[in-house]
């Protein structure tokens, strides 16, 4: 399997394991990860700041951002500050930073931004996320301009819920790369 276009990894809260789907696809397919400062305490306009600078001499009409959790929230932001006309974006179990069940020691990715994407856009969400209802992926991906896909009882989608190499998203992220 092979991509024509520039894909970058933005992982959310934590950073991106060994086992998780986003570490497994930046290993086996060359993708770039954008590092980000603070993986356990961060701040949305850094995190927003790193993405653009990371990207700043790419082609933005060929570039993929794949964020997961977290990284959706900043993804979005990132767009809406910055207006890039990127390829498009898959954004995988987007977190709900107002929930109550979202963990503390973030700062600024509240409220949630409700912004539409100027670029094509694909949410997939889980229908037992603890960090997102499936009516508030649905609202967040309506909000944004983004298709839906809800995957059915896949929790946060991540290693815990024992996703590896996560087959469905890329084949999604294949039909991205088309575009």
């Amino acid at each position: 399997m092979s991509f024509h276009s520039t894909i970058f990894i933005v992982p959310g809260l934590g950073n991106s394991g060994e086992g998780h789907w986003q570490t497994i696809w930046q290993n086996k397919y060359a993708f770039t990860r954008i590092q980000q400062q603070n993986w356990d305490k961060p701040v949305c306009a850094d995190w927003i700041q790193q993405i653009d600078t990371v990207l700043n001499g790419y082609d933005f009409s060929n570039t993929i951002l794949v964020g997961h959790s977290l990284a959706c929230n900043t993804i979005v932001q990132w767009a809406n500050m910055y207006r890039r006309n990127i390829k498009a974006a898959l954004l995988v179990g987007p977190s709900d930073t107002e929930a109550s069940s979202y963990p503390p020691g973030t700062a600024g990715f509240t409220p949630m931004p409700l912004y539409r994407l100027h670029f094509p856009s694909v949410v997939i969400a889980s229908s037992n996320d603890f960090y997102v209802s499936t009516e508030r992926a649905i609202f967040f991906a309506e909000q944004w301009g983004s298709r839906f896909v809800n995957i059915g009882d896949a929790g946060h989608i991540n290693v815990a819920a024992g996703y590896g190499e996560f087959e469905q998203g890329l084949a999604i992220l294949q039909e991205l790369d088309k575009l």
